[in-house]
C-alpha cells in the first residue's frame, strides 16, 4: 500500500502578469506578487490594481492562487493609505497578504477584515515559540527565516498548528535575511523599504594603507584573496532534498526570483512540480532523476547549494574565485502559434539565434526535444539566416508538435562546468 503524504504547495515569484501566466502554465500552485506600494521589489514589475485583477481571474481559473507581498518596514508616513489597499485588493480577490510590519499587519486586520495575513521571511521567525506567537495573533501562515536549519523545521512542525512556508530555491542574502543595511549606507537606498541596490553583488578590491598613507593593492600571493566578488553568495537550490522538506511538514515551498526571466520561471517551476509530484505519488519508491538537476542548470543562475538547511554555509557557499559551473543555455524565444498540418510553429524572438543553431524546444510536464535549425522563415515567409530583431516574429518548422507558450533556448559556446 502507497503511503501517503502530504503535497506541499509550489510558490512562485511573479514580477509580470506575463512571469504569473508562465509560472502557473508550468506548475506553480501560487504565485506571490507585488502591488505598487508597501513591497520590497520596487523595480520588480509590480502590479497596479487592474493587473491584479487579471492575475487573479487567471490563477483562479487554472486553480491556483495569489498572495501580495507588502513587506517593506514601514517608517513614518509609510502606512499612510494602506488601509483602502488591503481592502481593494481583499475584495479583487487576493488569497493573501504577505506582511512583515506589525502596523501593517493591525491595519489589514481592521480595515480588510477577513483577508489572510502571511509572515513575511523579512520578520525572521526563526523557533517554534515565535511561530506560536503569530499563530495566536491570527496569521494563517509563517514564512520561515532563510536561516532556520531542517531539524529547527522538525521542532516547528512538532509544536505548532500554523501553515509553515520555506524557501526551496533562488537568490541568498549574504547577511541576516530582513537585517541588511549596506544597500542603506552604500547607495542611500532602503533595503528595508524596497530600494536595495543588491551592494553585496558589487565589485570590490581589498587594500593595504602604510603609514604614510600609500595603497596598494593586496594580491593573492600575500593574503590569498584576488576576488573582485568578495560578498556575494550562491543561489539556494533543494531539488536534492525534497523528501527532507514534504517529510518535514512543509506546506509551501517558496521559489524566489520576482524579477527573474519567465525562462528562469518556466524551467524552475517545471523541475519542482515533477519532482513534488514525482515523491507524493509514491514517496518509498522515489528516485531523484539527474535530468531534473541538469534542467535547473538550463536557466540563468548563480553556482547553488543547500543554504543553512543542513549546515552553516562555509566559503564554499560563496562566489569566490572563478566559477565552477555556469548555465550552459540561452533563452531564445517563445512559441505563440502551431499549425499541425505544416508543423509549423511561430516564434517570438527573445535572443538572437539562426541558422546552424542547435535549439531546445520545452513545455510543461518537461516535455522538451531538440533540433537543428536548417531553415527560417520571417513573419511575412521570407527565408531568413538569422532572428536579429529583440521580440520579431518568426516561424520554423519542428521535428514534434509544439503549443503556445512553449520556450526555445540554445546552448552557449563554452557553457557547463569549469
Amino acid at each position: 500500500m502507497t503511503r501517503i503524504v502530504k503535497k506541499p504547495e509550489i510558490l512562485a515569484p511573479a514580477g509580470t502578469l506575463e512571469k504569473l501566466k508562465t509560472a502557473i502554465t508550468y506548475g506553480a500552485d501560487a504565485c506571490f506578487i507585488g502591488g505598487e506600494r508597501y513591497g520590497l521589489r520596487s523595480r520588480a514589475g509590480n502590479f497596479d490594481y487592474d493587473e491584479i485583477r487579471e492575475a487573479v481571474e487567471f490563477a483562479h481559473a487554472h486553480g491556483a492562487k495569489v498572495y501580495v507581498a507588502a513587506n517593506m518596514v514601514t517608517h513614518e508616513g509609510d502606512e499612510e493609505g494602506a488601509g483602502e489597499f488591503f481592502r481593494t485588493i481583499r475584495d479583487i480577490g487576493i488569497d493573501a497578504v504577505i506582511v512583515s510590519d506589525m502596523a501593517l499587519m493591525d491595519i489589514c486586520a481592521s480595515d480588510a477584515p477577513g483577508l489572510p495575513i502571511h509572515l513575511s521571511t523579512q520578520a525572521s521567525a526563526a523557533n517554534y515559540e515565535t511561530l506560536n506567537f503569530w499563530k495566536e495573533e491570527g496569521l494563517e501562515r509563517v514564512v520561515l527565516a532563510r536561516e532556520v536549519s531542517m531539524a529547527e523545521i522538525r521542532e516547528m512542525q512538532a509544536k505548532v498548528d500554523v501553515e509553515i512556508e520555506a524557501f526551496i530555491h533562488g537568490a541568498m542574502c549574504i547577511s541576516y535575511s530582513g537585517r541588511c543595511v549596506l544597500s542603506n549606507h552604500m547607495s542611500h537606498r532602503d533595503a528595508n523599504r524596497g530600494g536595495c541596490s543588491q551592494s553585496c553583488r558589487w565589485k570590490y578590491g581589498l587594500f593595504d594603507m602604510d603609514f604614510a598613507g600609500n595603497k596598494r593593492v593586496v594580491g593573492a600571493g600575500e593574503a590569498g584573496i584576488d576576488e573582485p566578488y568578495s560578498m556575494s553568495s550562491v543561489d539556494l537550490a533543494m531539488i536534492e532534498h525534497l523528501p527532507d522538506l514534504i517529510e518535514a511538514g512543509v506546506d509551501s515551498l517558496k521559489i524566489e526570483g520576482r524579477m527573474k526571466s519567465i525562462h528562469y520561471v518556466s524551467t524552475v517551476c517545471n523541475v519542482y512540480r515533477a519532482a513534488v509530484d514525482s515523491y507524493c505519488e509514491d514517496p518509498d519508491n522515489y528516485e531523484l532523476k539527474q535530468e531534473w538537476v541538469d534542467e535547473l542548470w538550463k536557466a540563468a543562475q548563480r553556482e547553488l547549494a543547500t543554504g543553512f538547511y543542513y549546515s552553516k554555509p562555509s566559503e564554499h557557499e560563496q562566489l569566490f574565485g572563478p566559477r565552477r559551473k555556469i548555465p550552459a543555455y540561452s533563452f531564445v524565444g517563445q512559441v505563440i502559434g502551431y499549425n499541425p498540418d505544416t508543423q509549423m510553429a511561430i516564434i517570438q524572438q527573445r535572443n538572437n539565434f539562426g541558422i546552424g543553431d542547435t535549439i531546445e524546444f520545452y513545455g510543461p510536464g518537461m516535455r522538451h526535444f531538440e533540433q537543428k535549425l536548417m531553415q527560417l522563415w520571417d513573419e511575412e515567409g521570407n527565408e531568413i539566416e538569422v532572428a536579429p530583431h529583440a521580440m520579431m516574429i518568426c516561424q520554423i518548422k519542428v521535428a514534434q508538435a509544439v503549443k503556445p507558450g512553449d520556450m526555445i533556448r540554445k546552448q552557449k559556446s563554452g557553457g557547463g562546468s569549469h
